[in-house]
Formats: C-alpha cells, structure tokens, sequence
C-alpha cells in the first residue's frame, strides 16, 4: 500500500489516511510521510481543517519530562532542504506553561541557523509556530540561540509562523505564513514513537 493512494480521487480521503498512518509501524510511517508531495502536502492542510482537534501535547506529551526533545521528522514542498526535523521541547521550571521550544534541525543549520520558535494553542482545532518569539535558553545539546533576523534565518524563519492541523495521532500538517500572508509553503511532520 502506498500513502498517495489516498489523494487519487481528487478529494483527499483524510479519513483513510489518518487510519493507515495510526496502523502502521513508526518506521514506515516516517517514511511515508517524508513521501508526499509538495501538492499532496497542500491538499492535505485545507482537507484537515476541522478533522482532528491539535494541540500542544500532541508534540510533547505532558507526560514527557521538561526540558527533554521530542523530534518530529519532516518533510516540506521546497524545491531544495526538503527533509529535516523539528524539535520541541516543554519548558520547565518558571517557563512551564503551554507554550513550546523548539528548533529545526537540518544539514544546512551552520548557515540558515537553527530556526528557534515556540509552540502555541492558535484556537481549539490548530497550534501556531511562531518564529518571532525565541526561547530564552535552551536544552542541553542543543544548538546556540540565535535571532531568526541573523544569517540566512532572515530569509526562511524571519517573520514567520506556522500553523499546524492534525493528521493522526502521530502525523500533523502545516503551512507558513510570513507577515500574517500565507505563503505556498507546506510540510508534514511524524513523530518519534515515545
């Protein structure tokens, strides 16, 4: 079986969809999400609009400790730097609240930088990425805080937020937005079995 099959009728069968990735093992899963296509990833965001509530917990679960990553593989629609993961973490001590770190983790990271955002409930169906708030520290191992307005950062996450839907219980989409404009940008994320 293959995921594109669920975008073959002209009408995204999300329902389909959201079964399958919740019935695979975490390996294929990962693989099969790094599989869609830029088209298929745009798609898939209008058809999740009201599918499947999300929330901060679906990236780190309030059961995880503070302060330690849980990865997200992904996939974006960009011609180049299409495969990377996103990082989140759930602040502790006097930061814990419902907000999220995070940072994305690619090849180019020396020359993009590290893209640190938090993590937000948006409404009750959707989370905002918002690379216009950094965190004031970091996790152990984790790259140097930089501003999103340094180096390459400028031209990826600078001014720019993501809104996340949900796919499955492991699997969201998202698409950017820069200035509060959409932009033609999408990826998909699946995370790491806990």
């Amino acid at each position: 079986m293959s995921v594109h099959r669920f975008f073959q009728t002209g009408k995204v069968d999300i329902q389909g969809l959201s079964e399958y990735l919740d019935g695979v093992g975490p390996g294929l899963r990962v693989q099969e999400v790094r599989e869609l296509t830029a088209k298929e990833q745009a798609a898939l965001f209008d058809a999740a609009r009201g599918f499947r509530a999300l929330n901060v917990h679906h990236f780190v679960p309030e059961s995880h400790p503070a302060m330690k990553q849980v990865i997200h593989f992904g996939r974006n629609s960009l011609p180049l730097f299409r495969i990377f993961e996103k990082r989140f973490c759930r602040p502790g001590g006097e930061f814990a609240s419902v907000r999220l770190w995070g940072y994305n983790e690619q090849p180019f990271k020396p020359l993009t930088g590290p893209g640190y955002f938090t993590a937000r409930q948006a409404n009750r169906e959707e989370v905002v990425i918002d690379y216009l708030q950094v965190p004031p520290y970091r996790p152990d191992g984790w790259p140097r805080i930089l501003p999103n307005s340094a180096r390459l950062s400028r031209f990826i996450y600078y001014r720019t937020r993501d809104i996340m839907r949900g796919v499955s219980r492991h699997v969201s989409v998202g698409r950017a937005t820069r200035d509060e404009k959409n932009m033609d940008n999408w990826f998909v994320l699946c995370r790491q079995e806990l």
